[in-house]
């Protein structure tokens, strides 16, 4: 009913609006612009053009002449000074001082003598060497009428085409919309694929095509990630789960001996950990996620910073007999302190967990141009190119193959990337396969 009505109101508006213009514009004519006053000029060129006509035909033609211009529904009357006709027919009268207002006025500009509803011209004239006064009666009425039925007419024909136009060109409007209630209705059942052509248009209805179309391709988007994410959390919790059910019930049922059920005790403890460690990170991720997450910003050394996180990771490194190569300029910066040192200790952990035994760590800080900038170099394996883009995504791994071999759980640089995006800072990752990548942190100055 609402694309119908839509329709209906267009239509509906138009015809009234033209109604209304009709109306104004007949009353505008019919008030302002009097036939008299149209007429007028009229009367006086008709006149003139009369009395011509006559002094240049012969007295015994003159009748004749009157006959002729009857024929063209003009009224004539010649009179003298006494008031008598030159002819015979007298098919009006007029007041017995018009003569001598006709005879005393110039001859080249006819008087005009005002009726209800018709004009008189007069002007001298000259038959025979006698002097009369010619008289010309024009009744507009008529010719008002005739002209206000053309108008009429005019505006009704105006009105009947417009109408019909209307409703075609109406059309033109409300059938995008109708395509997209319906396609509205298509994404409300889930289709989330539906898009709408938009063949260049480039008024308003266009672009709200351009806005669905958008919308549609985000809201896909963000479907594919509501299933990659449900598909996700539900494999993270659901294999340490499985180790945790399985190797109690292992226990519980005496399957396995006394003397090794320290070490299934131990695995069951780190699933734990590992459940625990997921659960924090995702509540985390949740809360920075959030549009007033409160950031306490403070002004502090960053290089002192670092080196603190390199600390707080040492037990990592040594255990796989790293090397650790710090360049550390002096610089202060201001931001959120703790989550700023989270971003150091998770990437600092991720160029670890992925460097290979004996390796070594190469750490910069530095001013470079207008910004800081802290890299992290290590000489891994690497990263390929196509898989980069998607580096920051929740539970994302680029080793799918190794990915229960090594620990994590693939929200560590989805954390480094939202805390440094709500501080307005950037990072940057260049990788070459197999040799290494470099993760870089750019802080502006200004933000300082």
């Amino acid at each position: 009913m609402l694309k119908k009505s839509l329709y209906l109101r267009i239509v509906a508006t138009f015809i009234g609006v033209v109604l209304i213009s009709l109306f104004v514009s007949y009353t505008i004519t019919s008030n302002v612009f009097q036939p008299g006053v149209l007429f007028e000029e009229e009367i006086t060129n008709v006149t003139k053009g009369a009395a011509n006509v006559l002094e240049m035909t012969d007295v015994e033609n003159v009748d004749e002449m009157i006959d002729t211009l009857k024929d063209f529904h003009f009224d004539v009357l010649i009179v003298n000074e006494e008031g008598e006709t030159f002819t015979n027919d007298r098919p009006f009268d007029v007041d017995g001082s018009a003569f001598q207002e006709v005879i005393s006025s110039e001859a080249d500009v006819p008087v005009v003598f005002h009726e209800d509803a018709a004009r008189v011209g007069g002007v001298p004239l000259e038959i025979g060497q006698e002097q009369y006064a010619l008289f010309v009666h024009m009744d507009y009425e008529e010719e008002g009428e005739a002209i206000r039925y053309v108008i009429s007419m005019a505006l009704l024909i105006v009105l009947i085409c417009g109408s019909l136009l209307i409703f075609l060109a109406s059309r033109y409007v409300v059938d995008p919309i109708k395509k997209l209630t319906t396609a509205a209705k298509e994404m409300a059942k889930g289709n989330f694929s539906i898009r709408l052509k938009n063949k260049n248009n480039q008024d308003e209805v266009g672009e709200l095509i351009r806005s669905f179309n958008h919308m549609a391709s985000e809201v896909e988007q963000i479907d594919k990630m509501r299933d990659d994410f449900v598909s996700s959390v539900s494999h993270e919790f659901q294999s340490p789960l499985t180790s945790i059910r399985g190797f109690t019930k292992a226990i519980r049922d005496d399957v396995v001996p006394k003397k090794n059920q320290k070490e299934y005790l131990d695995i069951i403890y780190e699933e734990t950990q590992r459940l625990s460690r997921l659960s924090e990170n995702l509540l985390q991720l949740a809360s920075l996620e959030s549009d007033h997450y409160p950031l306490k910003h403070v002004k502090y050394r960053l290089d002192e910073q670092f080196r603190r996180a390199v600390l707080a990771t040492e037990p990592l490194w040594k255990k796989k007999q790293l090397g650790l190569e710090l360049n550390l300029d002096s610089v202060e910066v201001k931001a959120d302190e703790d989550l700023l040192n989270q971003v150091w200790v998770n990437l600092l952990a991720n160029a670890i967990k992925y460097s290979p035994q004996g390796e070594t760590l190469t750490c910069t800080l530095k001013e470079i141009g207008k910004n800081i900038e802290v890299s992290i170099e290590d000489n891994g394996k690497g990263i390929p190119e196509e898989e980069i883009p998607h580096l920051f995504n929740r539970f994302y791994k680029v080793d799918k193959a190794r990915s229960s071999s090594i620990e994590g759980n693939g929200l560590g640089l989805s954390i480094v990337k939202k805390i440094l995006s709500i501080h307005n800072f950037d990072i940057q990752v260049t990788s070459e396969h197999h040799k290494g990548s470099t993760f870089t942190v750019v802080i502006p100055l200004d933000e300082n």
